[in-house]
This record gives C-alpha cells, structure tokens and sequence, in this order.
C-alpha cells in the first residue's frame, strides 16, 4: 500500500563506499527538523549496516526496524513508542541494528506495512538505504517522493554513481526522481556542472569539505547541525532542506503517484501521431492508444538495437540473455521517458515491462506463465487470451500489442527447437524451456490471427502425494499400479484433451526401477524421469523442402535396436501404435504410453483404428489378438464437470473371448452428486474382479492383499444399477470388448506374447 499523501519519503543512498551518505542523512534530518518544525523520522535501512547511525545520532536504541516488522502494535504514536528513540533535537529515529553483530533482515512486506503505518505519523521520513540495494531498500524506494545520491567529486565515484542511477533505471524509476548532492566539495574536485551533466540528474545541494566538523561531532555523538550551527557545512544542509521543501518535493511526489488509469492526454496524442506515421499498415485506428504508444517504442528500440542478432547469439546463455534484458530495459526506459512525459511511476513500470517482455521475451504470456493458478493458455488473435485457472476458462485482460508482436513470440518459441513456421509450414508443435507443450497456428490457416495454445508443464514434479491431496485417486490404488509397474505390466494411459494423461504417465513412470534401460518416444519433450538410465528422442518435422522429417513410428523402430528395457511413448495417435503394440510383445515388458479415448472400451478401439492406420491390411482379429497380448492395464483419466481430475477407472485387459477383447475393471471412481460449492462428491472403489496376474506376482514374492479388491456391500440401488450395468456388459458385442466379468475358460492372450508375459495368468 502506497503511503500517506500528506508523508514525503526521502531515500539516501551512496553510489559507493566512504562517501558520507549516513552522515549526511543524520545531518539532514536534523536540518530538515529545525527548518519544518514537523514530525522527522531518520530510518537506517542501510543493508550492510553495523550501527553507524546509532553513533552518529548518539542514541542507543533498545528495539530495531525487524522487531517492528514482526510485532503486530497498533499503528499508533503509542503503540509504536517502543521501537522509536527520539533525539533531544526533536526527530525520531528508528535503527537498523543494536550492534554490529546483528544483521538487517526484515521482511520486505512487512516493511511496507510498517512504513504505511509510520506516514500516517511523520510528515518527513528520511531513509539511509546505503549503497547496495536489495529487494528491501527497492520496496523503499518505491514509495520515496525523491531520491538523494550522495556523491563526491572524485571520478571513481562519480563512475560508481552512474551505475547505480543505472541499475535503478532498469528497475523502471524514473530519472527525473533522483536529485545529486555533492559531498566534501573543494577547488580541487570535478565541476559539479560537468558531474551532474554526467550523470543526467541536477545538483540539489554541494556540502563543502570540512573534515575537522565532521569528525568533531563524531567525536561528540551529535549531528553538527546541532552542535555547530554557524558553520558553512552546517548551512549548506539548511540549504538543502530549502531547496527541496520549496516546491521540488511537492512536484516529485506527485510524480511518483498515479495520476489516472489512463496515459495522460499529451502521451496519447503523441502515441497516436508518431504511430500513424511510422506505421500505417498495423491497424493503428482500431488500437489504444497505449498499443500505439508501444508500437512507436518498439520501432525505435529496433531502430537502437538488433535486437533478433541479439536474441539469437544469447540463446541458450543464461547470463548474456540476463544482459540482453538489461540493455533492452534501459533503452525502452529511456524512450519511454521521451515519448509519455508524465506518465504516473507505476503505469510507467507496467509499460515499461510489457514492452521488454515482448521485445526480448514473450511479451504478455510472461506473466500468465508466472501465474501458478494458470494451468493453459489460448490466444486467439493479439487481443483475446483465454486462461484456464484451476479448472475453468476465462478470458484474460491481458492482450498483445499486435497481431506481428504476437507472430515474433512464436517464431521466438520455436526457432531454438530447429522448428520453423511460415506461409508454407503454418502450424508447429513445441515446447517452451521449462518443458510447457505448444502448439502454434498462423495465416492463412488462422483467420482471425495467429492462434497460440500453451499447456503449462508444471513448475513443481507432480508426485503420488499430490493425486491423494487433489483426490484424483487413493493410496491403494497407486500402490496396486506401482507394484504392476515394477513388475513389467504393459500399461496405456487414457483420457480426453487435458485430462492430464502426460502428467500421470510422468509419475508412473518414476515408479520404473532405476536399474532398467528406459527409452522415451515423443513429438515434443515434455517427460521428466528421474532415472539415471534414460535415453529421450523426439520427433523432428519435415524442413522448408518438405524433406528430412522423422516420426514417433521411425523413433520407435530405431529404439528398438538400442537395447532398451522399457519404451515410454508420449501419445500415440496414428500407426504408431502398431509399433508399439510389437515392441510390448517382444520382450519390452513394462512399457507405456497413452491415447486419446472417454473409457476403457474406447480405448481398446481407438488402439485398433490407430493400427488400422499402419497400412499394413491386417485383419481385425490379428489386431485384437495383437492388443490382448501386449496391454495388460488401462489406466482412465478424466477431467470432471467440475475441472477436477479423477483417476476413474484401472481397468485389466483380461484376454480374447470369440472376436472380441474382454476387459474386466479393477477400481472405479462412484459419482454421489454435488457439493453447494458445484464440487463432484464421490468415492473410489474396488469393482470386486480378482486380477488375473496376482497368482504370477506371488510366485515372483509379491503379495497384494486380496480384500484390496473386495466390493463393498451397496445399497439397494447400487445393487440395481450394478445389476443393469453387469446384464450390458455381458451382452455379446461382437468387436467391442466387454467389462465387469470374471475371466471365464477358454480366455487367451496372443500366442506371439514370450512366455514371461501376461499368457502365464
């Protein structure tokens, strides 16, 4: 929270070491008391600082800034009496540390809180924040009205000077905020005229030089204003309170405070005629006047910087991609200074980063992509974002300045992958650094503009625990497909679009024993195994001369011959699945992968249509026999009404019966209905079917206890409606598989399948 309107925060910071910027700051409230007569409080929120303010004001305080922070006292002069010293003067003073040995660490939102708190009280508040700036004395500044950077004619300083002046405009402060004072001025120094053009600031006081005042009054422990009123030094602060309390403080302060929600009307007017000029052809009369302010920046920044050379020799280089950003920033700061004078502090801030993110990164999509809470994004077009947040689509208000900044954020995306999109390749698949799949459309494909869908790969590695947590399934039931993991079960993960089939793929996965040779197969790399013995492949398109491609069928053919233990496919969706059927029934046990199908039947035939599309004629049975064979377990997940995932069915492929496949459910997720917050209420339960494997795994040592699968006893209803789903399972669906049912004689696994395999059972 901002603080009072009626409070001026004034920062003292020091461009380095030695210059006097905490004797000043000790000074110059005591100035700035006797001149006001108002409520002066002097904070030392020097980072690195052992007390000096405490020797210098002679005070000997008994709490400090961080004992503050963690109390919770009313916001009151009584309240916070026990944490301020006063000075005889008449100023407060509030420390930083009691001694040397401590450090400064109190907690950035708290500061705010507490300085909020302290501007309801104090009309003046002077800040020493030293000369590193963290996260803290940042925060600080944020609410300053005006900045002192207290320097000393000496070139090195100076140089030291420029630097921070810099770094803090790339944190997107104005520069008009920073006033210069002088310190220890003498003939033999720098002209303060040749500084301040230097530096680009103007010079609001110039302290002469008088080491023998100075270290007087440290001697004595007080500020010489006090004590040594008459002398030049001491006048020269006097000067310094003058100057800024005659109208300059007023006029930064409203600097640093949003004016409007909108651009002011000159930035507007501005905005629009240089983009009318420079740029014809984007659209520019249906625009905001903000997007037309960007537009202009942009061309300008283009116009200083090359900036795709840039980006393309930094890629993949943290720390030159961190200078880019910096370089970027300053400049965009700079144009922003010249082209929406007057723009409020904050809104400045906002355009400032908008207008970086989407010259060196990827514009407004960095900050949804920061948005824990943001599961997918969809851009239809620069100017309509939809989210997906916990569950459910929104539109975003966030936008793109135009349709070509949003084709450089794709082109920016795909380009490191070796990718390329364009009029002859439209559409591309992809994946961002941390792993988020992307799919990318553009004209002429895409009528109404560039369409961009991103599913975000979670920042934190999803484990077992967090299923339990989000209650998409029970710990039985991920300890029963552990055990079948670790004992080489072939299993297909279905579900619909965003049911999260990767994401459970993902955990399965890790329950692989790490002394087995693991190959993965996918279109864009999103899984992450955790196994030292992992090969990844993934797919590669055709390139401009329609040559060159690579597919998952030939990844997963030339796996083949690299001795894997277990093959992991990302997804199959076309002949592939052929492919991979072949692999699980020849010695790769313990393989998975995942299809896009609602139930386990579905499943089951999707898998027979993708073999279809192999081209290799084969007749139905052949396939059936083939996916009977080499499917032991389908594992369906599905996104509930209420954006929830559930685990809602484990479901054993039992055998081949007459023409068809006989699947037989393990567990199953119970809809009960729905919660007053439009919540689905259910329970996971077993389906009471005995798996046919659990004889095998006990002769190998593995004992699953059997009541794990026993029903519970339904009511009447459940039983009525058990019964109607039993009787329409049980009717003869010639090429659809039927569920529910005890494996009968007769029931045969492919003959292809080796003797280790699901046969045995």
């Amino acid at each position: 929270m901002p603080v009072s309107q009626n409070c001026h925060v004034i920062g003292v910071v020091g461009g380095k070491g030695g210059v006097g910027k905490s004797l000043f700051a000790a000074n110059f409230t005591a100035a700035m008391t006797l001149e006001m007569k108002a409520k002066t409080l002097l904070i030392d929120l020097d980072q690195r600082s052992a007390g000096d303010q405490n020797v210098i004001t002679g005070l000997r305080p008994q709490k400090t800034i961080v004992d503050l922070c963690n109390s919770s006292v009313p916001a009151t002069p009584q309240g916070l009496a026990p944490y301020i010293s006063q000075h005889k003067a008449g100023f407060h003073y509030l420390a930083a540390v009691l001694s040397p040995d401590q450090r400064l660490n109190a907690s950035v939102d708290l500061f705010k809180k507490q300085l909020f708190s302290l501007s309801q009280i104090y009309q003046y508040i002077i800040v020493d924040l030293g000369n590193e700036l963290s996260d803290l004395q940042m925060a600080c500044i944020e609410d300053a009205s005006t900045v002192l950077m207290v320097s000393t004619p000496e070139v090195l300083v100076v140089n030291q000077t420029r630097r921070m002046i810099s770094d803090l405009l790339t944190a997107t402060f104005p520069k008009q905020m920073f006033q210069l004072v002088l310190n220890k001025v003498s003939k033999s120094g720098l002209s303060p005229q040749v500084i301040s053009q230097g530096l680009g600031i103007p010079v609001v006081g110039m302290i002469p030089q008088d080491d023998m005042t100075a270290f007087s009054s440290l001697q004595r422990s007080t500020p010489f204003v006090l004590s040594q009123p008459n002398t030049p030094i001491s006048k020269a602060y006097h000067d310094v309170v003058r100057k800024l309390t005659g109208g300059v403080l007023q006029k930064l302060k409203a600097l640093s405070r949003p004016k409007s929600a909108k651009l002011t009307q000159a930035a507007d007017q501005k905005a629009i005629a240089g983009s009318k000029e420079s740029s014809p052809s984007a659209g520019s009369d249906n625009m905001s006047p903000e997007n037309l302010l960007k537009m202009q920046i942009h061309e300008e920044l283009i116009k200083k910087m090359d900036i795709q050379k840039d980006i393309a020799q930094s890629e993949g280089d943290k720390n030159k991609e961190a200078e880019l950003r910096t370089k970027a920033q300053k400049v965009i700061s700079e144009l922003v200074d010249i082209h929406a004078k007057g723009i409020a502090r904050d809104e400045r801030s906002r355009i400032i980063k908008q207008i970086t993110d989407e010259a060196v990164g990827l514009g407004p999509l960095e900050e949804l992509l920061a948005d824990p809470n943001v599961s997918e994004i969809m851009v239809n077009g620069f100017d309509h974002i939809f989210v997906e947040k916990n569950g459910k689509l929104q539109l975003s208000s966030i936008t793109f300045t135009s349709n070509l900044q949003l084709r450089n954020v794709i082109t920016r995306i795909v380009s490191p992958l070796g990718r390329q999109i364009n009029e002859k390749s439209p559409y591309v698949d992809g994946r961002l650094k941390d792993g988020s799949r992307v799919n990318a459309v553009i004209e002429p494909l895409a009528i109404d503009g560039p369409a961009l869908t991103i599913r975000k790969f979670a920042k934190e590695r999803i484990t077992p625990e967090h299923y339990f947590k989000w209650g998409s399934c029970t710990k039985p039931m991920m300890d029963f497909l552990k055990i079948c993991v670790e004992q080489g079960l072939n299993v297909v993960i279905s579900g619909g679009t965003g049911s999260g089939k990767t994401t459970l793929l993902n955990v399965l996965s890790g329950f692989i024993p790490s002394t087995e040779r693991i190959i993965t197969v996918e279109d864009a790399a999103e899984l992450q195994l955790m196994q030292e013995h992992v090969v990844r492949l993934e797919t590669r398109p055709a390139g401009t001369e329609g040559t060159g491609e690579i597919a998952i069928r030939d990844l997963i053919r030339n796996s083949l011959r690299m001795r894997p233990d277990r093959i992991v496919v990302g997804e199959c969706r076309d002949g592939a699945a052929l492919d991979m059927l072949q692999a699980m029934n020849t010695g790769h046990d313990g393989s998975m992968t995942t299809v896009h199908a609602n139930t386990p039947k579905e499943a089951i035939s999707r898998l027979e249509t993708l073999c279809l599309m192999a081209g290799m004629e084969l007749p139905a049975r052949a396939i059936r026999e083939q996916i009977a064979g080499a499917v032991h377990l389908i594992v369906q997940i599905g996104r509930m009404s209420d954006g929830s995932r559930k685990v809602k069915y484990i479901t054993e492929v039992v055998g081949m019966r007459d023409e068809g496949i006989v699947l037989q459910d393990i567990f199953y997720f119970k809809e009960e209905g729905f919660d007053k917050n439009r919540r689905i209420i259910g329970s996971f339960r077993p389906q009471g079917n005995m798996p046919t494997f659990i004889e095998k795994f006990e002769q190998r040592g593995v004992s699953i206890p059997r009541n794990l699968f026993m029903e519970t006893a339904p009511s009447n209803n459940q039983q009525q409606a058990a019964a109607q789903q039993q009787a329409s399972n049980n009717k003869p669906t010639g090429n659809q598989p039927t569920r529910n049912i005890k494996r009968p004689s007769g029931l045969t696994r492919n003959p292809l399948k080796k003797a280790s395999g699901g046969d045995e059972s």
